[in-house]
Formats: structure tokens, sequence, C-alpha cells
């Protein structure tokens, strides 16, 4: 234990008792809540010059101590470690040491370094992180879901009157025009693209079954999903993320109602009845805009149009339109109401959330899109 060369000549300012010998700094008597404000001022302006690299703060001589004079100490600790000056708090008496552990800051209680992770271990952990929080999360919401609209299939009072009309509309009916007029314009912009490569090897028939076919077994239902996610799909997320920022799925909760099932469940009966109807009105228009495109560029007439559809089209491809558009529909319900769900935030937070469940809505569909192709091709 170092000791101070003569204890009775401290430098006594204002009633403080203090020394700074070498390397070491002595508080002598008591440091309390009336002068720790004036203490803290001195002692920064006497180390200002101070360039050592480390600092004792030796205690032995202090006998009195309160909380504002532990967080003075720390305080002090703090500024000075952010000079570069390592400080060692020392030799303090049994109930000072008591204190100082009592009072401890947040910020001085984490004092061991936080090994940094190898790259292995963090992408390791952020895999498990995802899995956890996101997909595990996600099939728990879709089993609940699903379940509680099997359910309410046949318990008819358990829904709210006219809610699955309302966002059927809401959801399918306002759509419609978009769809209609996007799926136009990618039909003849597609057909439009190949007719000239169709043209050089004589085939301008077979542009009718390339559009037939790509309409309605894959880009009708995509086009369709991507458009709904991006109107249908952004609005369900914000509005359950208002409501779980202004407390009115808790309200619900109090009432004793199921969020799920009163919020979540008409959606899911409005998207999965219009989404079948949607995609065969954007399997007409792309087949329109094809056949539009086809008899300007490959002077194919509609009555010559008409003909080779019949013979290009399947039933497995009318079939698997339907299918996909059933997938979608509950997709997009789904993710917009997971990512409603995870809001944490106020305002901010529910732009957030409304922006991630639109990108995470059409990579869904996307990826489904692939599976399905898989499994139907």
């Amino acid at each position: 234990m170092k000791s101070i060369k003569d204890p009775d000549k401290f430098n006594k300012r204002d009633g403080f008792n203090y020394n700074l010998e070498e390397n070491t700094l002595f508080i002598k008597d008591s440091l309390d809540f009336s002068q720790s404000a004036r203490f803290i001022t001195l002692i920064l302006k006497d180390l200002k010059k101070y360039k050592g690299p480390e600092l004792r703060i030796d205690l032995s001589y202090l006998t009195k101590i309160d909380s504002a004079g532990v967080t003075t100490i720390y305080y002090l600790k703090r500024k000075l470690e952010e000079k570069g000056i390592e400080v060692k708090i020392e030799n303090a008496s049994k109930t000072v040491k008591e204190k100082l552990e009592l009072f401890k800051t947040p910020e001085e209680s984490i004092i061991q370094s936080v090994k940094k992770a190898s790259f292995v271990e963090s992408i390791g952990k952020q895999i498990l992180y995802i899995l956890k929080f996101y997909v595990f999360e996600f099939l728990v919401l879709a089993a609940d879901v699903f379940y509680w609209s099997f359910n309410d299939l046949f318990v008819l009072k358990a829904r709210r009157r006219g809610e699955v009309v309302n966002q059927a509309v809401l959801i399918g009916v306002n759509a419609t025009l978009i769809v209609i007029i996007m799926t136009f314009i990618i039909g003849l912009v597609l057909a439009l693209q190949s007719s000239a490569q169709l043209r050089n090897f004589g085939a301008n028939i077979f542009i009718v079954d390339l559009t037939v076919i790509a309409m309605m077994a894959q880009m009708g239902p995509l086009i369709t999903a991507i458009l709904v996610a991006g109107r249908s799909g952004s609005a369900i997320a914000a509005e359950i993320a208002t409501m779980k920022v202004t407390s009115e799925l808790d309200a619900l909760k109090t009432m004793g109602l199921n969020p799920i099932r009163f919020v979540i469940v008409p959606k899911m009966y409005g998207a999965l009845f219009t989404m079948p109807f949607l995609v065969i009105l954007a399997n007409v228009a792309g087949i329109a805009g094809g056949m539009v495109a086809a008899n300007i560029f490959l002077d194919i007439t509609p009555e010559v149009f008409f003909n080779r559809m019949g013979k290009a089209l399947q039933n497995k491809d009318i079939i698997t339109g339907v299918i996909k558009s059933v997938v979608y529909g509950g997709i997009i319900v789904l993710t917009g109401s997971f990512y409603g769900l995870k809001v944490k935030e106020g305002a901010e937070g529910v732009g957030k959330v409304t922006t991630i469940a639109v990108v995470a809505s059409v990579s869904l569909v996307i990826i489904a899109d692939s599976i399905m192709g898989l499994i139907f091709y």
C-alpha cells in the first residue's frame, strides 16, 4: 500500500482534502452530495495537464462517501480513460468499497471485454437469429392463421359482419384496374419482343402459343401477386403495425378478442377469394395485349389467334394459375401481418415494417413461384 509522504499536507481547497503525488491521487475525509460538483471541477482542473500513462486513486484516507461521491469518482475515472489514462481505484476501506460496489453505474459494471466473434461464428449467430425470430415465428403465425381460418368457416358468429366483403373489395376489387392495365402492357411487350425473332424463322403463328402459355401459367399469376403485394400487402402491414403502435391490438385482447381471428382472418378470406379472379382477369388482359401485338406486327388476325389459342391452352395451365394465385394470396397476407405485428417503434417503425413487408412478400412470391414451377413442370 502506498502512503502519502506527509498525510497532514493535503491540498485543502474549498473544504476538500486531496493530494496528487506522482501518479497517485489521495482523497481524505469525506466526499458527499454537497461537495461532489465543486470537487470534480477542481480535480479536473488540476489534472488538466496530467500526462502520465496511469493514475491511481487512493481512498485509504477517505472515511465517508455517498452515492453522489461514488458517481463522482466513476465520472472522474471515465473522463481520464477518455484521454487514454488508465485509472485504478485502490486501498478503499470495507465500508467505502461496499458503497463503491452498491452505487456502481451500469457502464462500470461491464468491465470485461467482449471477445470479437470469428467470421464463421458471426454467420452462425445470424442464421440462428433468423431461424428463431423470423422463420419459426412466421410458421407459428401461419399455423395460427390457417387454424382460425378453417375453424371460422363453420363458426359464423365469430366473424365481423360484412368484414370479409370489405376486405375482398380493398384487397382484390380495388386492384382490378391496375392489374388489367399492367398485364395488358406486359402481354403486349412480350409478344412484341418475341415477334422479331419468330418472324426470322417464319414461325409467326407460335406467338399465340408463347403468349398464352406464358401468361396463363407464369406471368399472369406472378405479375398479379407482385402488384397486389405492393398495393394491398403494404396496406395490410401498415394497418396492423398502426394498430399495434396505438395499442388497439392490446385493447382487443383486453376485451377477450383474438387479434388474429378478428383482424387477420378476414383479410385472408378476402385475399383467397379474390386472387383467383384477379389472375383470370390478368390472363385475359395479357393475352389480349399479345393478340394486339400479333395483329399489328405479325399480321395474325384475332380469329386466327383465337383458333390457335384453343390448341395451345391446356387445362393444366389453368389449374396451375389458380393454385398459384391462392398460394400467393396467402403469402401476401401472412407476410404483411407478420411484419405488422413485429413493429417496435412509433410512426417511423410503421414505415420501416411496411417497406420490409413489401420486399419480403415479393421475394417469397418469387421463391414460391420457383418451387411450384419445379413441381408442376
